[in-house]
């Protein structure tokens, strides 16, 4: 059953401070007494430590917060959609931006590796409200509210989590993102500033188009990529290990992995036919030969892919523009006949 048809999911981002929860409680009646699901972060048990040694700290913290984001929004966003419209104080794929600004090499691939897992099972918002501040202004906010764990935090970090944020959102692609400034808005003393938010959020849900029609699925199915975030990862990987930007190099590198991914596959075409001599029947037996060597073909296709991401790096391409331009190509585009299946 379709749980998004008529409810819509709101959620709400920006920096610490900033007034996500706030505004998600207040929203509830504007809404229809939409549920409400707020982060559980005062939970995680290595939250205090981490504002004071955010290099020993990182890691637990950020593992800690993936899967507790994970197992609340598993089954509460689509049990809330079911009822009614779902209003949020946070995203689940926000969790890849703090780990982008707070990990580093090797516990930053192990996470990323976690969260793509993860991030498949959870479902998107509808609209991203996302919240802007000035500086001084987050500050403030941070000290009135005075939670013990944030009395020693550091107002570089704000910066940086602030500069992490509006860099995530330029290549977000979904959901669609509104951006508020509420460096002078109060929604606690001043019902006319939320009125003014509430409208303009279900102003922008109204514009939003229609569910694709069958003719759109392919187009549609294209505005889901994740390709600038490897990009992004790559950048900071190549430069943290050091490696050879050198193109040359690089091709070399990647039809070797060509070579690799064939190797995988002849030994499947050859598991194929031995089980196939054996008696058994031509697609049990492809199957079957590609269950054996999955693992390390996947493996080999994920390097790959790696190096086509790397060269385009180094050219300056955007793979993810460049793919989607190629892709709205060949869907009209007519193939060879040897390239298809006869009729």
């Amino acid at each position: 059953m379709n749980t998004r048809i008529d409810h819509k999911y709101i959620a709400i981002e920006g920096v610490i401070g900033v007034g996500k929860t706030t505004l998600a409680r207040l929203l509830e009646p504007q809404f229809g007494n939409a549920t409400v699901l707020l982060e559980v972060f005062e939970e995680n048990p290595f939250l205090a430590e981490f504002y004071q040694d955010r290099d020993q700290y990182a890691f637990q913290t950020q593992i800690f917060f993936l899967l507790s984001r994970y197992h609340q929004q598993h089954e509460a966003v689509p049990a809330a959609l079911q009822q009614g419209d779902l209003i949020s104080d946070y995203t689940f794929a926000k969790d890849e931006l703090f780990a982008w600004l707070n990990l580093k090499d090797d516990e930053l691939a192990m996470y990323g590796r976690v969260h793509a897992a993860l991030g498949e099972k959870i479902p998107k918002p509808d609209l991203l409200v996302y919240l802007q501040a000035d500086h001084d202004v987050i500050m403030r906010r941070i000290a009135l509210r005075d939670r013990p764990y944030e009395r020693d935090m550091d107002p570089e970090y704000i910066r940086q989590l602030a500069a992490a944020y509006e860099n995530w959102l330029s290549a977000l692609q979904d959901p669609p993102v509104l951006t508020i400034n509420v460096s002078d808005l109060d929604f606690l003393s001043n019902p006319d500033d939320l009125d003014s938010v509430a409208s303009l959020i279900k102003e922008t849900l109204a514009r939003q188009q229609p569910s694709p029609q069958p003719a759109d699925t392919q187009m549609r199915l294209l505005q889901y990529g994740r390709l600038p975030g490897f990009q992004e990862f790559h950048r900071h990987l190549d430069k943290s290990k050091g490696f050879d930007l050198d193109l040359f190099i690089n091709y070399i590198l990647l039809t070797e992995e060509v070579g690799e991914v064939a190797r995988e596959l002849i030994k499947i075409r050859g598991e194929e036919l031995r089980l196939k001599s054996d008696g058994r029947p031509a697609a049990e037996a492809r199957q079957e030969a590609i269950n054996r060597y999955r693992p390390t073909l996947r493996g080999e296709l994920a390097d790959l892919l790696a190096y086509t991401i790397k060269l385009a790096n180094y050219t300056g391409i955007d793979l993810e523009q460049a793919y989607l331009e190629k892709m709205r190509q060949n869907i009209g585009r007519a193939w060879p006949e040897e390239r298809t299946l006869p009729e």
